[in-house]
């Protein structure tokens, strides 16, 4: 099975009839129709060498979005199909699955090991524009938080005699603050 998905690029291969183990292409991305599914309401999509199955009502929740104008057929938008008749999409499919889950639920997910700058650019490039907006306040928020931690601050103690003062304050770096905390 795990030869079989690697193959295709897809989690769930087709068991072949009457037995188990690797059968044709994925159940995702297989040309047969979808039970209980209407004519066009189900799109394939193959992110990059993975295939994403979704509805087009979900595809279409930004009108103004790259899936929208590709759910539409528009004649400017020419994209090539793979065998299985899936949309093909040269992106990166990890950050493809945060993108479709929100058109899905209306909420950004973002799975810790991912980058919100490589959400950031999905969503630009798939021009969605309600989820550009949350990822850039997210990536600001997250920002924010990292500059508010506290400054550190470095205290010397000089002893020396008020002659030497003058030189060894010329010879100490840039950036240090003084503070006389006795009498001289």
């Amino acid at each position: 099975v795990a030869r079989m998905a690697a193959e295709n690029h897809c989690e769930f291969p087709v068991p072949p009839a009457g037995g188990l183990g690797a059968g044709g292409p994925c159940r995702r991305c297989s040309s047969a129709p979808l039970p209980g599914a209407g004519p066009g309401k189900w799109v394939r999509l193959n992110v990059g060498g993975t295939c994403f199955l979704t509805t087009r009502q979900t595809l279409c929740r930004d009108p103004k979005s790259f899936l929208f104008r590709l759910c539409q057929a528009d004649p400017d938008l020419d994209s090539d199909k793979d065998e299985t008749g899936a949309y093909l999409i040269d992106r990166d499919p990890t950050y493809f699955g945060p993108v479709l889950n929100y058109l899905r639920h209306g909420k950004l997910v973002i799975n810790k090991d991912l980058a919100e700058e490589g959400v950031l650019e999905e969503a630009e490039f798939y021009n969605i524009t309600s989820l550009i907006k949350l990822v850039k306040d997210k990536i600001r928020e997250r920002d924010s938080r990292i500059s508010q931690v506290p400054v550190k601050h470095v205290y010397r103690v000089l002893q020396c005699q008020e002659e030497e003062l003058t030189q060894m304050v010329s010879t100490m770096s840039d950036g240090w603050k003084f503070e006389q905390v006795t009498n001289l």
